[in-house]
């Protein structure tokens, strides 16, 4: 009777509770339970395990629920509408990842259903899961793990929307069709070579469009001119403001150019960036209609913002640069000018000087393509450290 009495009692403790009173109205059951010494029907305690402890293990069951690769993917892929969604297996390792919605999470693999583990977000939040595991050589995810990962991926990317963000690049060929831009005359291997700006402006801009195309694809990379043609200050101006932006979005303009002077022993790269005392309306009159003095403030604090991010920027590629072309060409450090481009665009904006095609050197690394695209992908690499920093950070430069 005693065995038969704790077995009741255990039934009891893993009934839910909802079912528990459930069942004490159909089989009248009373709280507290017999003692050892009453008289126990064993029916009453079979008919207790059939309706308490089977459905219990019926439930456990079902929330053990696993998933095959396929639709583990299928689930997780639904959370982003990006399309570069991707994951990685490593077999030897037993370690997997997803890239989704421009997020990263990666996990391990257990030997065994049940075991407990961890998912890492971005390399940085971590979620409590049921680990994968493998059954027969294929991977198997429980509901739990399927379920968190879904929900961590999906507040990772609402939060993306609400964050200050780089929504668009613009990178603006210097010079074009009937304008050459600098014209350099330098022998190299013998020979008296005639570089153009122009050309390698062009050149040099589509290197970079291809490169933050593939790193950003969810980013608008715009050029100002892709091929050979005449554009006016103005027009170049009028592409970059005209682009349209979220309150929560941001732009930057890359100006790619060539320099000249008339000592061809002079070389080295150089990044501009508008000179801090220039003054310029950044908010028109349709900003605080009402209030225009409060608009005066907020011209202010929006240009001052631009300004600091302008000088952010253009540190950023040009200690890129040193890193990548230190050895071969020397930099000019950091200089400001109010170029047309820069100050007439509403935007952080930064002119790049790649060398000089007066210099026999510089004009050999610029018109080599490999030592072009070396070049290139420094500017790149200041742009998208520039970005990380930014878009990390939450956002530090203000909307227009």
């Amino acid at each position: 009777m005693k065995l038969i009495t704790n077995m009741f009692r255990e039934v009891l403790n893993r009934c839910p509770q909802s079912s528990l009173e459930k069942n004490k109205q159909r089989f009248r059951i009373k709280t507290p339970l017999p003692t050892p010494h009453s008289p126990l029907p064993i029916f009453l305690c079979y008919l207790l395990f059939v309706i308490c402890y089977l459905p219990v293990h019926a439930q456990t069951a079902s929330e053990v629920r696993s998933y095959t690769l396929d639709e583990t993917l299928s689930i997780l892929y639904s959370v982003s509408n990006k399309g570069k969604e991707e994951f990685r297996w490593d077999p030897f390792f037993q370690e997997g990842s997803f890239a989704i919605g421009g997020h990263y999470g990666a996990f391990s693999t257990s030997p065994r259903p049940g075991d407990s583990g961890f998912l890492m977000l971005d390399n940085r939040d971590i979620y409590p899961v049921s680990m994968p595991y493998l059954d027969n050589g294929r991977l198997v995810f429980p509901d739990q793990f399927v379920m968190t990962a879904k929900d961590a991926f999906t507040r990772s990317i609402d939060e993306d929307s609400s964050n200050y963000r780089i929504a668009a690049i613009i990178i603006d060929p210097g010079h074009g069709g009937k304008d050459p831009g600098a014209i350099g005359n330098v022998t190299i291997n013998g020979k008296t070579q005639k570089i153009v700006e122009k050309d390698i402006t062009l050149n040099a801009s589509k290197i970079l469009k291809d490169m933050l195309e593939k790193t950003y694809p969810d980013k608008r990379i715009l050029m100002t001119r892709e091929s050979d043609i005449t554009m006016s200050l103005e027009e170049r101006t009028v592409i970059a403001n005209a682009v349209p932006i979220r309150k929560n979005e941001a732009i930057i303009y890359i100006s790619i150019h060539a320099n000249y002077v008339s000592d061809q022993r002079v070389r080295g790269f150089e990044v501009w960036h508008l000179k801090p005392e220039y003054r310029r309306t950044l908010l028109d009159d349709s900003y605080f209609s009402d209030s225009p003095e409060l608009r005066k403030i907020m011209n202010t604090l929006t240009e001052e913002a631009f300004m600091a991010e302008s000088i952010r920027i253009a540190q950023s590629i040009l200690d890129s640069l040193k890193t990548a072309m230190g050895r071969s060409m020397p930099s000019r450090g950091l200089k400001a000018e109010e170029w047309f481009v820069v100050r007439r665009s509403n935007m952080p904006a930064v002119l790049v000087e790649l060398g000089f095609v007066s210099n026999k050197d510089d004009a050999l690394l610029m018109t080599t393509d490999r030592d072009l695209r070396k070049m290139v992908e420094a500017v790149y690499k200041g742009i998208a450290d520039f970005i990380t920093i930014f878009e990390r950070s939450g956002g530090f430069i203000a909307s227009r």
